[in-house]
C-alpha cells in the first residue's frame, strides 16, 4: 500500500492537544481545572453576533473573493494602522480562515524546499508543522531561560543566511507570555532583510498586551516591507470559532498567497468577515472589560507562582499564558499526567512547544480566577508530593 507523503508524516501532532484529549477521554463526573488550552472563555460580544446574523439574514451567505471583503480588508487596514501603527492598505491585507491559516500562506509563500524556518523558542508547535509541509527545515534557536525567554536578536542572527526563507517571531509569545523588546525585534528584521528573507510577525495576541502600548513589529522597523503580519479576530474578541484572521504586507507575497487559496479554503466565511467587521469597528467597551479580566487573572497567577516553593515562571507581559518551571521535573509529559490523573488539573507540557521548553508547563489563565486559584492549589499538592 502507497504511504503518506514524507511531509506530511513529518507533521506532528500537538502536545496540547493529547492532554485535551486525555482530558476529554475522563470519566465526566471527574471535576478537572482545565489550564491547558489557549481560548477565551469569555462569549463573543453581542453585538458582533447580530451584526452576523443581520447579514446571515439579508442573503450574505455567498463566496467573496478570495482576499476578502473591501470592508473587512479596509476594517483591519484601520485597526492595524489606529491600534498597533502598522500601515498597510486595504489592498496589502488578505483575509483568512482564521491566524492558522494566515501563517501557513506565508510559510508557504516564503519558504522553499530545503530552506529554513526559523523560529525562537520554546515556540507555538504549529510552526514546525507548516515547515514540514512546506518541505522546509525548521531551526528552533533557544532563548535564555535566564532572561525570562527575552528575544536575543544576537542569536537568532548568527543563524540566518542564504538558505534562510523566514524568521517567525510571535509577540506577545505563545508559550510564556513575553513582549519582546522592539529594538531586538529591529535588529532581527534588518538582519533578516539583507538576507533577503522575510519576518513572519504572529501578533494574534496582540491586542492582549498588558504592561504598554500594543506595537506591531513592522511599525518599529526600518524594513517593513520584509515583514508579514498575522493577526485575528479570535483572542482580543473572544472568536476563535469564527475562523476569521488577516495576513498583511508585501502584496506580491500576497497575490502568491492568494493563488494557494484558490484550491484550499477559496475565501473566509462571508458571515464571519460580517462579524469581524462589527468587531474592528463597533463598540470597544467589551475589547476593554475582557483585557481588564485577562490582566487581573495575570496578577494572580504571578502572586500564586511566587508564594509555591520550586515554582518558577517569566512575568506574563501579554497573552494569557504563565510559562512555568517546576524546580527537579524532566519528564515534563509524565509530570502533566500525574497532575492530571492524581490531581485532575490539566496543563500543556513544555515539550510540545519545542526543545527549549523541555521540563516546563504551559498554564492557560484564560479560565475563572476561582478555577486558578483551585488549580494553584492542586499543583503547590502535586509539587509538595514529589
Amino acid at each position: 500500500m502507497h504511504t503518506p507523503t514524507e511531509r506530511v508524516r513529518r507533521a506532528k501532532r500537538s502536545r496540547i492537544r493529547t492532554m485535551f484529549d486525555l482530558a476529554e477521554a475522563q470519566p465526566p463526573e471527574r471535576d478537572l481545572v482545565r489550564l491547558e488550552v489557549g481560548e477565551p472563555d469569555f462569549d463573543t460580544p453581542e453585538h458582533v453576533i447580530d451584526a452576523a446574523a443581520d447579514a446571515a439574514r439579508a442573503g450574505a451567505t455567498h463566496y467573496t473573493s478570495n482576499a476578502g471583503l473591501p470592508a473587512c480588508r479596509e476594517a483591519i487596514s484601520d485597526t492595524l494602522a489606529r491600534e498597533y501603527g502598522v500601515r498597510h492598505g486595504a489592498d496589502e491585507v488578505l483575509v483568512t480562515v482564521g491566524g492558522m491559516e494566515a501563517l501557513l500562506l506565508a510559510v508557504l509563500s516564503t519558504v522553499g524546499p530545503g530552506e529554513e524556518l526559523v523560529v525562537p523558542g520554546p515556540t507555538w508547535p504549529n510552526y514546525e508543522t507548516q515547515a514540514a509541509l512546506a518541505d522546509a527545515d525548521f531551526v528552533e534557536v533557544p532563548m535564555p531561560a535566564e532572561t525570562g525567554y527575552d528575544l536575543d536578536a544576537d542569536r537568532v542572527i548568527e543563524e540566518l543566511g542564504p538558505e534562510t526563507g523566514a524568521v517567525v517571531l510571535t509577540t506577545p509569545s505563545n508559550p510564556t507570555g513575553r513582549v519582546f523588546d522592539p529594538e531586538e525585534c529591529r535588529a532581527v528584521v534588518e538582519a533578516a532583510a539583507d538576507c533577503g528573507a522575510y519576518v513572519i510577525a504572529d501578533e494574534v495576541y496582540l491586542g492582549l498586551t498588558y504592561d504598554g502600548d500594543a506595537r506591531g513589529i513592522a511599525a518599529e522597523t526600518g524594513h517593513p516591507d520584509h515583514v508579514l503580519t498575522v493577526g485575528s479576530c479570535s483572542k482580543t474578541y473572544a472568536m476563535t470559532g469564527w475562523r476569521l484572521g488577516w495576513l498583511a504586507g508585501d502584496p506580491h507575497v500576497l497575490d502568491e498567497a492568494t493563488k494557494v487559496r484558490e484550491s484550499t479554503t477559496a475565501c473566509a466565511s462571508s458571515v464571519a468577515q460580517h462579524a469581524a467587521i462589527a468587531a474592528l469597528t463597533g463598540p470597544q467597551e467589551p475589547v476593554r472589560e475582557m483585557r481588564r479580566a485577562f490582566e487581573r487573572r495575570r496578577d494572580l497567577v504571578v502572586e500564586r507562582i511566587d508564594a509555591i516553593d520550586g515554582l518558577s515562571a517569566p512575568r506574563p507581559e501579554g497573552a494569557f499564558y504563565a510559562f512555568l518551571d517546576p524546580a527537579g521535573v524532566e519528564d515534563d509529559m509524565a509530570f502533566a499526567r500525574t497532575l492530571l490523573e492524581d490531581h485532575g488539573v490539566v496543563l500543556a507540557p513544555g515539550s510540545g512547544f519545542g526543545e527549549t521548553g523541555r521540563g516546563k508547563l504551559r498554564l492557560s489563565f484564560a479560565n475563572s480566577a476561582e478555577r486558578l486559584r483551585e488549580g494553584f492549589d492542586r499543583i503547590e499538592r502535586a509539587l509538595g508530593e514529589r
